[in-house]
């Protein structure tokens, strides 16, 4: 029996690959959608239902974990975030909750508040800013940023809720400072440390290096146990090929936001970060077809328009009007294989998301576009219509619309 996988695709991307990226640890992910995400400046905070279909979504596709605010923040977001958890705990999603808070008693007890009151476990991600450029700012000292820091972890610990500690900008900090961080946050009983890239400053150099350091910080501690997550942004358009490097040098939970939004040019697409350790074959485990619906709602929820060209998504993602394209697509088809049909033009596989290739007619177009077009809406591709439709085409400067070309139609051929 042929096997497409390996005779028709030589795929370079796994080549002396001998062991999956975090061979010794399940790869988490957590969803940052509702709390970095919403704190972009161009986004509108959604509603409370939407809120609560994003949840759903998230778990609907197997992301672990879920920051779903920052109840610090005020008033409304202590309601969000408290109808959120009652949400969690009524449907019995198996998503966790997890709250960010600064390093300050009155944001780790708020968290403390909601969930005794709502009755489920929630993750207080407990974050201080690390580097020498925040410490000059905020006129910090590290004894002082030590104590803010144990006494957050302390009080969370006392009624019994996971701690992951997250230092701001970890990608600009000193291996000094963050031994003595990291060191504190662990003997105060922080299970996780959330390494930064706040600003978008690493590359997979730098992420190999810190990696490393704090993994060799943890044994050195006796305390392999401690998770570590990675925490990327887009500056530098790395974001996602950066989380992808921190799971191969040792992180096990990666953070992201639906379509990548959030502050300045936004967060790690946790969407493309899903769909590549997919098709990586890292998660035999994840239903995605609600992929593309996740991204959608939250673009419609965040009022953020989705770019027609955004991988999976856009609405031009498995489009083409190029006649050789769709020559070749058509001729897979033609040969009844619909897996060769998927990605003979594609390095994403359509059907595996729930979408499909669409075959559209431009000025680039040739003859079989017109006759595909016409034959899968049921028209008859006479030899004067196709001629009549591709001169439209041809005499335009872009794809032509379905309206356009149902008018060339009935144009040309009044019967039709």
């Amino acid at each position: 029996m042929r096997d497409p996988e390996h005779e028709l695709i030589y795929d370079w991307n796994s080549v002396e690959k001998i062991a999956p990226l975090s061979p010794r640890r399940r790869i988490q992910f957590l969803d940052e959608t509702l709390r970095d995400g919403i704190q972009s400046p161009s986004v509108v905070d959604p509603s409370i239902d939407d809120k609560l279909r994003l949840v759903e979504l998230a778990n609907d596709l197997g992301i672990d974990t879920m920051d779903i605010g920052l109840p610090g923040a005020g008033k409304r977001a202590v309601e969000d975030v408290t109808t959120i958890a009652e949400h969690i705990k009524a449907s019995k999603l198996k998503v966790k909750a997890s709250c960010a808070a600064r390093t300050h008693q009155n944001d780790v007890q708020a968290i403390i508040d909601i969930s005794q009151k709502v009755g489920i476990e929630i993750e207080v991600l407990a974050f201080i800013g690390s580097s020498p450029i925040r410490q000059y700012a905020e006129d910090w000292d590290l004894p002082k940023m030590l104590k803010l820091s144990a006494d957050a972890i302390d009080l969370a610990r006392k009624y019994n809720l996971p701690v992951a500690y997250v230092t701001e900008d970890t990608t600009r900090s000193r291996p000094e400072i963050l031994t003595k961080m990291f060191t504190t946050a662990v003997e105060h009983g922080a299970q996780r440390l959330i390494v930064c890239d706040t600003v978008g400053h690493a590359t997979p150099d730098g992420i190999k290096n810190l990696l490393k350091f704090t993994r060799n910080l943890l044994e050195g501690l006796g305390r392999p146990d401690v998770g570590i997550d990675w925490h990327g942004h887009n500056d530098r358009g790395l974001g996602v090929v950066n989380s992808i490097f921190a799971i191969e040098y040792g992180a096990d939970r990666i953070h992201g936001t639906a379509l990548g939004i959030g502050e300045r040019v936004g967060n790690a697409a946790l969407d493309q970060i899903l769909l590549n350790l997919k098709l990586l074959g890292e998660l035999p485990d994840h239903d995605l077809t609600k992929l593309v619906l996740w991204c959608k709602t939250a673009s419609q929820a965040t009022r953020v328009p989705i770019h027609p060209q955004y991988p999976l998504t856009g609405s031009d993602a498995f489009r083409t009007a190029t006649g050789v394209h769709a020559a070749a697509i058509i001729k897979a088809e033609k040969k009844g294989d619909s897996w060769l049909a998927d990605r003979i033009y594609s390095g994403v596989p359509a059907g595996m998301f729930g979408k499909e290739q669409e075959i559209e007619i431009g000025h680039y177009s040739g003859e079989s576009n017109v006759v595909y077009w016409l034959k899968k809406r049921g028209y008859d591709p006479t030899k004067e219509l196709v001629t009549a439709v591709l001169g439209a085409a041809k005499r335009g400067n872009r794809v032509l619309s379905d309206d356009e070309v149902i008018a060339v139609i009935k144009s040309a051929s009044p019967a039709a």
